[in-house]
């Protein structure tokens, strides 16, 4: 049976863009596998605790030498890293903070980072691929080639370098000028960021449908 892992991190709750566009994937998902099943994890609500100076070594200490603060961490990692494992497909809101990503995905990345159970220690090998994972990054201003902030962000090119080590390969689907509509300065830009939206709204729309159906 297939199983749906869908991650929200955004903090703006019923504004927020990046939860309207993993919200429609996972409408599409489930259109596609009426049967499948989903684990959803909220880390802008529920956030997961960073790695610290009491817990945050139990990735590099051996279990059976463990304290107690490293044995809870390391048992957290291990929740983290089954639910990716029972997933077919996983889908992970991405906002664009501070020109960043939020703390929160930096920290389920972080705990991602297990080695025995995320990667092989001894040949470094990623254990987490074989598996669709889409991101949908949300900006809220425009980044690209010839804008004045182009290679300001910073978290849709660090995502893949993050999981590097696991495996998990992402593939992207973005909408840029989230704010041209909140933002008077920014009203002008409202026509882009429209198109920006829709395009992504398409491609969501083609994740699940045969290739002989959008040809």
């Amino acid at each position: 049976m297939a199983h749906l892992l869908h991650i929200d991190s955004s903090i703006t709750g019923e504004r927020s863009v990046s939860r309207r566009l993993t919200a429609r994937a996972a409408d599409a998902w489930h259109a596609a596998h009426p049967d499948g099943t989903v684990t959803y994890r909220d880390l802008g609500r529920d956030p997961l605790p960073h790695l610290d100076a009491a817990g945050g070594l139990a990735r590099a200490v051996p279990p059976d030498q463990h304290t107690p603060a490293q044995r809870e961490s390391w048992r957290l990692s291990e929740e983290l890293v089954a639910e990716v494992k029972a997933a077919d497909t996983v889908l992970l809101g991405l906002p664009l903070y501070n020109f960043g990503p939020p703390s929160s995905v930096k920290a389920w990345v972080d705990h991602l980072i297990a080695p025995g159970i995320a990667l092989d220690p001894d040949t470094g090998a990623g254990l987490l691929g074989g598996r669709q994972l889409i991101v949908f990054g949300t900006r809220g201003g425009g980044y690209g080639a010839g804008t004045p902030r182009a290679g300001w962000d910073h978290a849709e090119p660090w995502l893949p370098h993050g999981l590097s080590r696991t495996g998990l390969e992402p593939r992207f689907i973005s909408a840029e000028l989230t704010l041209a509509p909140v933002n008077p300065a920014m009203a002008e830009l409202i026509p882009l960021y429209e198109a920006s939206l829709a395009a992504a709204e398409r491609a969501i729309d083609e994740l699940w449908v045969p290739a002989a159906a959008v040809a």
